[in-house]
């Protein structure tokens, strides 16, 4: 009996960040059916690594509503890659005038096809505390 393994695809730099134009780019136009070629059918998406995760396109797109029509500059880096899944340091900006920034570790795990299969937000905003407080 032989046993075939498969090969998982391997993303690279070019890959990743591909994926984040796509992304930013169908949040910037307020497209959600792009949702569709980002997020795999049922894909997770976490706005905090402690909240629960919503599942599946139609939640990712219900998500990307409270976003429409904002302003905003978004700067991106993958900062590490391994096999089909990364890390992207993710700047964005909101406003004209700025009224509000943040700056977000995105880890992403991406299905064979190149889509999300899983995907988790940790964002940080200036002034705030990073620390757990005990009041």
């Amino acid at each position: 009996m032989t046993l075939r393994l498969c090969e998982t695809r391997t993303m690279t730099r070019a890959d990743v960040m591909r994926w984040v134009a796509g992304y930013e780019q169908a949040w910037r136009d307020g497209d959600l059916e792009a949702v569709e070629t980002l997020f795999t059918e049922e894909a997770r998406y976490r706005l905090s690594p402690y909240d629960e995760s919503e599942s599946g396109q139609d939640a990712i797109k219900a998500l990307w509503l409270d976003d429409e029509g904002e302003v905003f500059t978004m700067e991106a880096e993958p900062v590490a890659l391994e096999g089909r899944d990364a890390v992207v340091r993710v700047k964005v900006v909101y406003g004209d005038p700025v009224r509000q920034e943040y700056i977000d570790l995105w880890v992403i795990r991406f299905a064979e096809d190149g889509r999300a299969e899983d995907f988790e937000e940790w964002a940080y905003w200036p002034g705030r505390s990073y620390a757990a407080s005990t009041d």
